[in-house]
């Protein structure tokens, strides 16, 4: 399971400055007293935790209960209610309706291909409300096909190494691999023990999900670049859209 074996690692390393740029983009567009929202595979909780300090009504569902124990913890820690669900974006059946569904860290781009997109999109558009807004972010064709390939990034402090190399595939249009190692101190044996493991992207053009929404029944408002600060460009990296269920 993604994330499995080292969810408490990845929570520790994540820049944090990522979810404060999600809470900026969904506060812009989503009031507190807007009513129910759902971050969808929430992870560690912590823009779910922060959403929930500035008053929003926040549930969070994810796949791994790893992930989940973190985000209750980041919750108790936060003294928030942060009600937490563990499930399959593709099966959303035991949850309620929302008036806002929310879905960063690019997570669509770790489902196989475009025909299980769009069945999560159905889901949300089954439990969204009508008039209600869908917010979420992929990476881009460019992303995947011009940066990622040979991208390396490496960690080290007095207890750990990060070790994160990305691969392009030659087979697979708009997909990429990224190697991620940790090396950990155990204090008690005074060795390094070895974390590894294989995460996999693929995304699509901007038409594919255009046609992917719209199969959905949902209606695409707006795509943009930077937090919804830009206009997307050639070089955008990540696609950010504004989306509503209209019936």
């Amino acid at each position: 399971m993604i994330y499995q074996s080292f969810a408490q690692l990845y929570d520790d390393l994540f820049d944090p400055a990522m979810y404060d740029q999600w809470l900026d983009f969904v506060a812009s567009r989503v009031a507190p007293t807007n009513g129910p929202l759902l971050d969808l595979a929430c992870g560690s909780g912590r823009l779910g935790v922060q959403l929930a300090e500035r008053g929003y009504d926040v549930s969070g569902l994810d796949l791994s209960e790893e992930m989940l124990a973190l985000a209750a913890k980041h919750a108790e820690n936060a003294q928030v209610t942060f009600p937490l669900f563990a499930g399959d974006m593709l099966d959303l059946s035991a949850i309620d309706r929302y008036q806002t569904i929310t879905c960063f860290a690019d997570s669509f781009c770790y489902l196989p291909d475009l025909a299980t997109v769009t069945a999560a999109f159905k889901q949300v558009h089954d439990h969204l409300n009508v008039g209600g807004q869908f917010l979420f972010d992929v990476i881009t064709p460019h992303q995947t096909d011009d940066v990622y390939p040979g991208y390396m990034y490496n960690y080290v402090d007095d207890d750990r190494a990060f070790l994160w190399t990305s691969y392009g595939i030659e087979d697979e249009p708009h997909a990429v691999d990224h190697d991620l190692t940790f090396f950990i101190h155990d204090t008690e044996d005074q060795n390094y023990h070895k974390v590894t493991e294989l995460h996999h992207e693929r995304t699509y053009p901007l038409a594919d999900y255009r046609q992917a929404l719209q199969e959905a029944g949902l209606t695409l408002k707006r795509v943009s670049a930077d937090f919804g600060a830009a206009e997307v460009a050639p070089d955008t990296t990540r696609w950010f859209f504004e989306v509503t269920r209209e019936a």
